[in-house]
């Protein structure tokens, strides 16, 4: 078993879980009427479709990420077993990808954000699995 593909697919799963609720919580909690799920309450130029698409977008970041986590925890528990040249491009882009994202985000809020920081772990755990 890889551990660090086991440790950067749990950061997935866990990265994915706290922008969700933390993004419920700073962003869209004022943002909804009593009992509502999608936010509709806007307050600005914006039309409440975009602040609806916003919110979806939102979550399906959070929904991508497990996803990624969930193949990474697969590929950490049968490695040996799986094609070794699909698993080498599967996790190559997976690499490129957390890679991209934690460089996107740190650029978009000139490092303020924490995410850049996890991206870029998951991306150099990931990394490290494959080099294996």
């Amino acid at each position: 078993m890889s551990t660090t593909l086991l440790i950067a697919g749990i950061l997935c799963f866990l990265l994915g879980l706290s922008h969700s609720i933390l993004g419920e919580i700073l962003i869209f909690q004022n943002k909804k009427s009593h009992k509502q799920i999608v936010p509709t309450i806007v307050k600005s130029d914006l039309k409440e479709s975009h602040l609806r698409i916003i919110w979806a977008t939102w979550h399906l970041a959070s929904f991508l990420g497990w996803c990624i986590g969930a193949i990474l925890l697969k590929t950490a528990h049968k490695q040996t077993i799986l094609n070794t040249e699909l698993i080498k491009f599967i996790i190559s882009a997976i690499v490129i990808s957390m890679l991209c994202s934690s460089f996107l985000v740190l650029v978009a809020t000139k490092g303020k954000h924490p995410g850049w920081v996890v991206f870029l772990i998951i991306g150099i755990l990931t990394l490290m699995g494959i080099l294996k």
